[in-house]
């Protein structure tokens, strides 16, 4: 979006001479040898020897707004694979299958060894879960848990506050990076290259934390991981650059209505099952209020006066930053402390919006004939006699009966009430 703020300013050549703009020697040459001088073969005041010379260089280019070199960003992103990869590390389906089948035994544990894994022979211990168990193509519920997944209960029981921030760089799959990866090239390095990294950083961890808080309040029984919150946060954040600096900006209605496209898509993506639209929300919203505190700029007119050349006459001076900028500004920090304070105490005392909020959920999924939105917990009810194992499913109501040579293998058992409910 082109901007009034990126024109050149140069400084004004101001020359001195004679009259008519004529150098002084000229002047002060005798009636007859300037008759002389214009003689046949006259080229002018420099003579003939100064034609071909090239052109002086043009002035320097001043751009009222520093430009910076993108590094935070793409250190974010090599963060996030780097942490997909160790995941995977963690997970090793290959041997998690193979010590669920060893616990059940015979022809089906020697199934539940062979279909636990995808693409275990190419792979190794970076094998992915099934298909069945993760469509994201990447590991299981329970190693994104022990990574730093989100989930409600771990926060206000086990007081794992921590898993607010460490759940933004997690990803759930191959696909789910990839998605998340190519929108944060596409989306923040433009912004780093604009504000710097302080700013962007900043407004990014933030956004992410917004987005993880508001997940937390109305997803209860659900696992959240991804950096989708903190990419809201930097497309809310460019729309509200661009309605506090909307002196600076050109073809505004056209920039405003392209940018309010995207975001109403995006957003519209998240109604779909298995997508955690609250925390879209909940990163958008801490994304466009941080827009107006970190994000706002000078007037033009303000860096036009300050940047002006000595003697130049300037005018009534220019504020640096309009009154409606200020205003924003104010609003917005008042917003984003409430809204985090609230949230947080909220948090911590155990508190289910979704049940106070009978229409909420169909902001984050909309059923329809083709998908259902009911949460998948993967948690079973179980009764043992001896080393036959019952399990239900207490979501889908699924049931199934296991014989297991070590019934006091706890993984093992997890594992199965995990196949037994994907």
């Amino acid at each position: 979006m082109p901007r009034r703020g990126e024109t050149a300013v140069v400084p004004i050549d101001v020359t001195s001479g004679g009259r008519g703009g004529g150098d002084g020697e000229d002047q002060e040459r005798p009636k007859s040898e300037r008759h002389r001088s214009r003689g046949p073969g006259h080229h002018g005041r420099h003579g003939p020897n100064q034609r071909g010379r090239p052109p002086p260089p043009p002035p320097p280019v001043f751009r009222p707004f520093r430009r910076w070199f993108p590094f935070l960003v793409p250190l974010f992103i090599v963060a996030n694979v780097a942490l997909f990869v160790l995941t995977m590390y963690v997970n090793d389906c290959p041997a998690h299958a193979q010590a669920t089948g060893a616990a059940i035994g015979g022809s089906v544990g020697e199934s539940a060894t062979a279909q636990g894994c995808w693409l275990a022979p190419e792979l190794g211990r970076f094998a992915f879960q099934s298909f069945k168990e993760n469509p994201l193509v990447g590991p299981s519920s329970a190693t994104l848990l022990e990574m730093g997944a989100l989930e409600t209960s771990k926060v206000t029981k086990d007081h794992e506050g921590w898993r607010l921030i460490t759940c933004i760089w997690l990803h759930a799959g191959v696909i789910h990076i990839l998605a998340n990866m190519l929108s944060l090239v596409m989306i923040g390095i433009r912004l780093e290259k604009e504000f710097g990294f302080m700013r962007i950083g900043t407004l990014y961890v933030i956004s992410g934390v917004g987005g993880s808080l508001l997940s937390s309040l109305f997803m209860v029984s659900n696992i959240s991981v991804g950096a989708s919150g903190a990419l809201f946060g930097l497309l809310g954040s460019m729309l509200s650059e661009l309605i506090t600096n909307w002196t600076i900006y050109e073809n505004k209605i056209a920039a405003l209505m392209t940018l309010v496209m995207i975001i109403v898509i995006n957003l519209a993506v998240g109604i779909l099952p298995h997508v955690d639209n609250f925390a879209h929300l909940g990163g958008f919203t801490s994304g466009f209020c941080l827009g107006f505190v970190l994000l706002m700029r000078p007037q033009f007119g303000y860096i036009n006066q300050k940047n002006s050349p000595l003697g130049y006459p300037m005018g009534v001076t220019k504020r640096k930053f309009k009154t409606y900028q200020i205003i924003l500004f104010v609003i917005a920090t008042v917003v984003l402390i409430t809204g985090f304070t609230v949230g947080l105490v909220l948090l911590f005392q155990g508190f289910n919006a979704s049940e106070h909020c009978s229409w909420c959920h169909y902001l984050s999924c909309v059923p329809t004939s083709k998908w259902s939105c009911n949460a998948t917990n993967n948690s079973c009810m179980s009764s043992q006699l001896g080393n036959q194992l019952n399990l239900t499913c207490e979501s889908t109501g699924k049931t199934a009966a296991y014989v297991l040579s070590n019934p006091n293998n706890t993984e093992a058992i997890k594992n199965l009430c995990v196949r037994l409910c994907s």
